[in-house]
This record gives C-alpha cells, structure tokens and sequence, in this order.
C-alpha cells in the first residue's frame, strides 16, 4: 500500500498547535458543506476557525491542502471505523463484511461534516490522497491492508484486483444512492450491496 504524504507544511509540535490544526479541519468541513468546493477559500477558513489567516498558512499552502487533511482524516476515521467492526464481529469470511462497511461509509455520508462533499477528496482531485494512485485505489489498498491482517487472507494482485474493481463499483452505485436521496436511496444501498458481495463471491469462487 502506498504510503500517503502529508499536506502540512510542518508538523504542529505542541497540543495547542495541534487543536488549532483541526478547528481548521472541521471549519473546512462546515464551509464544504454550506457551499461546496468552490466556497471554500484559505480566509474563510481562518474566520470560520477563529485563526489569523497566518496560521492556516504556516501550516498549508493552500485550500486544496486542508482539504487533502480532511480527506485524510476521514479515511482515517473510516478505516478506524471498519478495524472496530472487524474485531468486535463475527464474519463467517471477510467477503461478509461488505454490509458492515457499506454501513460506517453511508453513516459518515449522514453524520460526519464535509463528507458528503469531499468524501474521500475526489471534489477537489482525484489523486488528493496521493499524487501516485487515484483516491479509489488508496481506499481499496487500505481495506485490503485490514482484510488481509485480521482474516489471515493470503495477498496476491487477484485480491488486489477485485477490492479495486468492488471500490470502483460500490463508490459508483453509492453516488447514484446519495443522488437519489440526502440519506442515500434504501432500494440502492441495498442493491449496491448485493452487487459487491456477489461480485466478491463470484471472485473467490473462480480463485
């Protein structure tokens, strides 16, 4: 898995830095929810986070680098999520637990600040994670990462190659769910759960 760079131009070295840090994070989560992408700017989030506009700068160049952090804390969060449910879950195999991460993302969609927006950061870029992979691939390397520690899967470019294609598919049919409706279309998250976890057994079978 490729490891994610971070967007900060230095790293906070005391507490207080560290909270002034996410008082920006989260005033950038308001503001995409208020207004989207394109709202977002460097001086509203000072004013939102009740900063000097010097400080969003020592520590980010620029909006769309706040935004790579709150992409990046909330992949965190998803996968701290998905690692939570795996322990204290009983899954007869790890393609089981495809409701059970449908489940934490669309209740970040619902519940967590900027998410319905920026998600994984594909309204800002589509290589926000890492200028090397799309952010679909960093979300799937860090499922598969999970999979393969706590279910004792043997890795390999298959595993790698259909966690990749179910991403790609489950992140298109949850789009379409989140378009539907603001809680996301019960018919379709269904549905998008029954296409990945079929496709997933159909792919364990064939392996």
């Amino acid at each position: 898995m490729t490891e994610i760079r971070t967007p900060l131009r230095r790293r906070p070295a005391q507490r207080r830095s560290a909270e002034r840090v996410q008082r920006m994070l989260d005033a950038c989560a308001e503001i995409l929810d208020e207004d989207g992408y394109d709202g977002l700017t460097t001086t509203r989030i000072a004013q939102r986070a009740e900063v000097a506009i010097g400080s969003v700068y020592q520590f980010f160049p620029d909006k769309r680098a706040v935004a790579q952090a709150l992409a990046q804390r909330n992949l965190e969060m998803f996968g701290q999520r998905i690692s939570r449910t795996f322990a204290e879950g009983s899954f007869a195999h790890w393609s089981d637990t495809v409701g059970a991460i449908i489940e934490i993302f669309v209740d970040m969609h619902r519940t967590v600040p900027g998410f319905r927006v920026l998600r994984f950061g594909d309204v800002a870029d589509v290589n926000l994670l890492d200028s090397d992979a799309d952010n679909n691939a960093v979300v799937a390397g860090r499922i598969r990462t999970m999979i393969v520690e706590t279910f004792a899967v043997q890795d390999g470019p298959g595993l790698a190659n259909a966690l990749a294609i179910a991403v790609e598919a489950g992140d298109a049919v949850l789009k379409l769910a989140f378009r539907r409706s603001p809680d996301g279309d019960p018919a379709i998250l269904a549905e998008a759960e029954r296409l990945i976890h079929g496709y997933l057994a159909s792919h364990i079978q064939e392996s």
